[in-house]
């Protein structure tokens, strides 16, 4: 099965910094877009970031400019670099990937387990 691990989660005072990623595997032919959403407590999951396989890419106008969002092709994996975070910027991230696999020809969602971020004020 098509499985994405997430890592680089944890907690950091407001103006620091992390480094998200996010590796996708598991029988893969190939990957097309793949992106991060979060969830805050009481809150809708929303899109943060997203990126497709030649490299354009989309912002949530909340992280523009703080945020960037690369990934490799060649291991399947996307990254997330929060810089500037602010304590509302607290949530869980989960990462998303459009996948062709063995276990499913056509491009279908997969997500990851989800990584907590906390930023202290």
């Amino acid at each position: 099965q098509v499985q994405l691990v997430e890592s680089g989660g944890g907690l950091v005072q407001a103006g620091g910094s992390l480094r998200l990623s996010c590796a996708a595997s598991g029988g893969i032919f190939s990957v097309n877009a793949m992106g991060w959403y979060r969830q805050a407590p009481g809150k809708q999951r929303e899109l943060v970031a997203a990126i497709i396989s030649g490299g354009a890419s989309n912002y949530a106008d909340s992280v523009k400019g703080r945020f960037t969002i690369s990934r490799d092709n060649a291991k399947n994996t996307v990254y997330l670099q929060m810089n500037s975070l602010k304590p509302e910027d607290t949530a869980v991230y989960y990462c998303n990937a459009q996948v062709s696999s063995s276990w499913n020809i056509n491009y279908a969602d997969y997500w990851g387990q989800g990584t907590q971020v906390t930023v202290s004020s």
